[in-house]
């Protein structure tokens, strides 16, 4: 693993609740790092946590060998690379071979249209998105997935690792967000599935745990049931112990669930589980759900079955 000080300045744009932890991450490992943030409540935190600042996003690119991005659609992912409302773009102002790295959640068609602008301008490009939510940021645990050319991920694989435990190379560019649309779209319909079953449990009268105690050792096992629990008592650790608090916020499940519909939408997958997941969720968050974790879906599962 190459040492921080040889990777040069790292430019980390975004810092909101997950780039915030993130960057931090880097910084305690003992990378230099510059941050910004437009906001000024997650500039000012970002600020309370030691994270050095620039006033502006060009000047906290100009001379870093890294640009590590994580904002909140691809349409901002877009905009900061190419220049919006007179502005000019990350990629104009940036040194000659800088490598772009996108840890955005984004559409996969956007990630390689985003890489394509990078090396037109004469950069490099990796999109990494992340799984492992807020928890996961903090503790240095995220599990990121990786699109882009092998030399170009072998340079940035060492800054992942500081901030995840697990950094998966899924192929080209854009197929990171490829892997972690598919993946979401299969915890989405699960965390259905597994609210349902707990609510039809309910309903036969069985309790909680001996549904779980079931589930957990048979072929019922899954993420969504043995690691965020949607009910209180099983999993100690699950946001259901504390009134679904995130975690994964269901504004985050929904937006990444409309990513999967484009995709698949994009590519004629006849997937109707992955259409239904988003329309659940897309109402979960329309209903008050938006800042709760994407578990207390069994929470209008529960209401909608007592109607």
């Amino acid at each position: 693993m190459s040492e921080p000080s040889a990777s040069g300045t790292i430019a980390f744009l975004g810092l909101g609740h997950m780039g915030a932890p993130m960057a931090v991450n880097l910084l305690k490992a003992g990378y230099t790092v510059v941050g910004y943030d437009p906001v000024p409540a997650a500039a000012d935190a970002a600020r309370s946590h030691g994270i050095p600042l620039a006033e502006t996003a060009a000047e906290a690119v100009a001379g870093a060998a890294i640009v590590l991005t994580m904002l909140p659609s691809g349409r901002h992912v877009l905009d900061a690379y190419r220049g919006s409302e007179g502005q000019p773009g990350l990629l104009a102002v940036a040194a000659p071979n800088t490598l772009f790295l996108d840890c955005s959640t984004i559409n996969v068609t956007e990630a390689q249209e985003a890489a394509e602008a990078a090396v037109a301008a004469g950069h490099r490009s990796v999109d990494a998105p992340v799984s492992g939510g807020v928890v996961g940021a903090e503790a240095a645990t995220l599990t990121f997935m990786v699109g882009g050319e092998d030399d170009d991920v072998a340079v940035v694989r060492p800054i992942l690792e500081t901030m995840g435990k697990r950094v998966v190379h899924c192929g080209a560019h854009g197929l990171g967000q490829a892997a972690k649309v598919c993946n979401n779209m299969i915890l989405g319909v699960s965390m259905i599935a597994v609210s349902e079953a707990f609510v039809l449990g309910e309903k036969l009268g069985l309790t909680h745990e001996a549904l779980f105690d079931v589930a957990a050792h048979a072929s019922g096992q899954c993420w969504a049931l043995t690691t965020n629990c949607p009910v209180p008592g099983p999993v100690p650790t699950s946001p259901a112990n504390r009134g679904y608090q995130p975690g994964f916020a269901g504004a985050l499940m929904a937006k990444d669930l409309r990513l999967a519909v484009n995709a698949l939408e994009h590519t004629g997958v006849a997937a109707e589980m992955g259409q239904l997941a988003s329309r659940i969720y897309d109402s979960f968050v329309e209903h008050g759900g938006a800042g709760t974790d994407f578990s207390g879906i069994i929470t209008t599962i529960r209401e909608q079955s007592e109607a």
